[in-house]
């Protein structure tokens, strides 16, 4: 025997599907098929692939929403911690600029008055540092969002709207307002009442 009589036909199948006409078409055909499996699963996962991308956009577009809004938060918290210090401390500053408004008589008086004026002046100075900025808008012309208009007076002198007199200063902390001006509006004269009429 030969080595080519050993090998039986259906040892070699490979020999049999090349030349079995009907085996190529079954190959053929299912190689369509899987070309059109494959296109839709390929289809699908780009699918898959664009939802899972426009998931992971909006996902760090909100990170970093939430970052820039930590960030904006943590500023404002370390900017306007000392609000409420702040407020309770204008009493103090209040106290002191009433008692400068006092005259002194005598030499023990003036030694204390000149002790108010210098503590004054060195608490303004702090208030300073720390960004505590005081508002006294006298001659200026008035602002509602930064005074509080106690009295509307007639005044020749004045120009209308402008502030003729500061009641009590105002303070701002950081350009926040923590307590408006309070003061005197200056009006234009009112025109003569016709008693005739």
């Amino acid at each position: 025997m030969s080595n080519n009589e050993d090998i039986s036909p259906s040892e070699n199948p490979a020999e049999e599907n090349a030349t079995s006409p009907q085996s190529t078409e079954e190959q053929e055909l299912s190689f369509e098929e899987q070309v059109a499996a494959l296109s839709g699963q390929l289809d699908e996962a780009l699918k898959q692939a664009d939802l899972h991308k426009d998931t992971a956009l909006r996902a760090k577009a909100e990170t970093d929403n939430i970052r820039r809004r930590a960030e904006r938060e943590v500023s404002n918290a370390s900017k306007f911690a000392l609000e409420r210090f702040a407020k309770e401390i204008l009493g103090v500053v209040d106290s002191l600029e009433k008692a400068l408004e006092q005259t002194a008589e005598g030499d023990a008086q003036t030694a204390m008055y000149e002790g108010i004026e210098l503590t004054y002046k060195l608490l303004l100075d702090t208030l300073n540092k720390f960004a505590i900025e005081q508002i006294s808008p006298l001659g200026e012309s008035f602002d509602p969002g930064l005074h509080e208009a106690m009295v509307m007076q007639e005044s020749e002198e004045h120009e209308p709207n402008s502030v003729m007199m500061v009641i009590q200063a105002g303070y701002q902390l950081n350009g926040r307002l923590i307590r408006p001006a309070r003061v005197i509006v200056a009006k234009g004269k009112s025109a003569p009442i016709d008693e005739k009429a």
